[in-house]
């Protein structure tokens, strides 16, 4: 038995190496994308029929999520924040002018110094309120612009890498189909003489 010389095991290397690849490439034609689309779908299902509450929190999660990063879903919660704020403030005057009228009844003086105590303190936890839920919205009105500006950083970045990556693989193919050649010249020269 003899040990095969380096060129014979490149070349069975080669050769099997084609084989593979024909191989994979004949399995690729024969499963189209739609396949591939509809075996997704159906885990997609699967999935969804297996866990339906995690998938409609998720739903609501994303779905709240982009809202607060557009321009009109901040507005909107904004214009929410504004007229809860509104409300607010009506109820306090009312409450405010209930304890007055309660004290003009002839409501002792004492009553009359805590109704007006514990209104002072429920405005003041209102009014922190409302301005932790401004600042809230305003924070998240700066991580929607900064996320925005990272996604299309991040685009630009990835559409370049993917430019790079393509060009890299159009200079191996030329470099592999030269060296092939070669190979396939040296070989035809070696054959014949």
């Amino acid at each position: 038995m003899t040990n095969p010389t380096p060129r014979h095991a490149a070349a069975d290397a080669r050769d099997s190496l084609r084989a593979r690849i024909e191989a994979a490439e004949r399995r690729n034609e024969a499963r189209g994308l739609a396949d591939q689309a509809r075996e997704a779908a159906s885990a997609a299902a699967q999935y969804t029929r297996a866990h339906p509450l995690t998938v409609i929190g998720g739903a609501l999660a994303l779905g709240l999520l982009v809202g607060l990063l557009t321009r009109p879903g901040r507005r909107v919660a904004s214009k929410v924040a504004h007229g809860t704020a509104g409300a607010i403030s009506s109820a306090a005057a009312s409450a405010r002018s209930g304890v007055g009228t309660v004290s003009s009844r002839g409501g002792s003086r004492i009553g009359r110094m805590i109704g007006e105590t514990v209104l002072s303190y429920a405005m003041t936890m209102i009014d922190e309120a409302l301005d932790a839920a401004q600042t809230g919205q305003e924070r998240a009105a700066e991580l929607g612009d900064a996320a925005g500006s990272r996604a299309k950083r991040l685009a630009t970045e990835t559409a370049q890498a993917a430019g790079s990556a393509a060009d890299s693989t159009r200079t191996l193919a030329r470099k592999t189909g030269k060296a092939a050649s070669d190979a396939a010249r040296d070989l035809v020269r070696k054959v014949q003489g």
